[in-house]
């Protein structure tokens, strides 16, 4: 059997062997790191070292990581209307989202569904800063001076790179916060917190190539206050109780440090392999339409359609030829949903509903492109035979 190519790495990155033998060797400590006896203090060792790795991937303090449990966790912990408050100041009123953020962000964490609002992108797949800063104002208008915004870094689906340092710039003037899902990015591009603007910062262990289940909010300031989600013992600054899953926190910081000292090679090599890539499809029996292809994007990322081929239809069957790919809508518990990030980019839904998304890796190959290439050109020589069969 020929052997599968996997083109999903924005979904979940497979794991780098770096933080395997991190894991394996924080299997096997004994000790509670919260304990002060000589089994604890190795645990808790493990820990810190891994948030100084963590953190160092996007340049911040590493006494403002708190681990969670993935990227929802951490998104949910920092949207919260307390966020950044001290005992007395006013609450976050307001809580601005982009309209292509994950589904966990556009749900609006810990705030009031009345209070969430959305803000456009545009037809290249930008948060609309314009619309941004004319909230912001009304907002001010208003008296409601004191909004949270978030917006990611860099889209799950299209890989288009959102101006985030811009936007913190407005949202500080108009006296904000702003949080930043750099979920798809880390690893991918270089991130520096300070130049970003970023108040609040969220990761996600998988995505990096450490285990699934561990995650992280960096502030970037250490006063900078959030209401905890999980109460009750002292871990994490008070700020996450419950005994940290010391090994998953161990492979983490293995895979950022790892992501990290890889991070300009892996860049440029896969930039190259998308672009051969994308090429590639351009040359295929019909020529499809490749979602924010003249913006910024990931390196690693490409979103395409081609008209009347159905995206589900296409990823099952490029399944079959041992590619595995996604479709470019969000995914939950195996049911495909029309793409958010299409819809609010202004795309028209039959285009949008055969979006497919191809994210490459560190491991990828100049002989996975080709393979896929050779599986794409079969299948969609299929689909549209289908389709003109069907159409007669």
């Amino acid at each position: 059997m020929a052997e599968r190519v996997y083109f999903d790495w924005n979904a979940t990155a497979p794991l780098r062997p770096e933080a395997r033998a991190a894991v394996l060797a924080a299997l096997d400590l004994v000790g509670n790191p919260s304990s002060i006896h000589a089994e604890g203090r190795a645990a808790r060792l493990v820990i810190e070292q891994a948030r100084e790795s963590v953190v160092a991937l996007v340049g911040g303090d590493p006494r403002c990581v708190t681990f969670t449990s993935g990227g929802t966790e951490a998104n949910m912990l920092a949207l919260g209307p307390g966020a950044g408050s001290t005992a007395g100041a006013p609450r976050r009123a307001r809580l601005l989202v982009s309209a292509i953020e994950h589904p966990s962000v556009l749900a609006g964490g810990r705030f009031a569904a009345g209070v969430v609002e959305q803000i456009p992108v545009t037809a290249g797949g930008y948060v609309d800063l314009s619309a941004l800063a004319e909230r912001l104002a009304a907002l001010a208008r208003d008296g409601v001076q004191v909004p949270l915004v978030s917006l990611m870094l860099a889209n799950n689906e299209t890989g288009v790179i959102q101006p985030v340092a811009q936007a913190a710039e407005m949202v500080h003037r108009a006296g904000g916060l702003l949080h930043v899902d750099a979920v798809q990015g880390a690893g991918r591009i270089p991130i520096d917190i300070n130049a970003l603007g970023a108040d609040l910062l969220t990761l996600s262990g998988h995505k990096i190539g450490a285990p699934k289940g561990v995650g992280a909010l960096i502030r970037r300031h250490r006063d900078l206050h959030l209401d905890p989600l999980i109460t009750g013992g002292g871990q994490e600054s008070r700020l996450r109780a419950g005994t940290e899953n010391v090994a998953g926190i161990a492979g983490f910081g293995a895979a950022a440090a790892a992501a990290l000292r890889n991070l300009d090679h892996e860049t440029t090599f896969l930039a190259g392999l998308r672009d051969r890539l994308e090429h590639g499809l351009k040359m295929s029996p019909a020529t499809p339409t490749i979602f924010g292809e003249h913006a910024p994007r990931l390196p690693n990322t490409t979103l395409f359609s081609v008209p009347g081929v159905k995206a589900e239809t296409a990823v099952i069957a490029l399944d079959l030829e041992g590619v595995a790919v996604s479709s470019g809508a969000a995914c939950s518990s195996g049911k495909v949903a029309p793409s958010h990030v299409l819809a609010a980019m202004g795309v028209e839904p039959e285009l949008a509903g055969g979006a497919v998304r191809i994210s490459l890796g560190a491991d990828t190959t100049e002989s996975d492109v080709e393979s896929f290439q050779s599986a794409w050109n079969k299948v969609l020589s299929s689909l549209l035979k289908t389709q003109r069969t069907i159409a007669a």
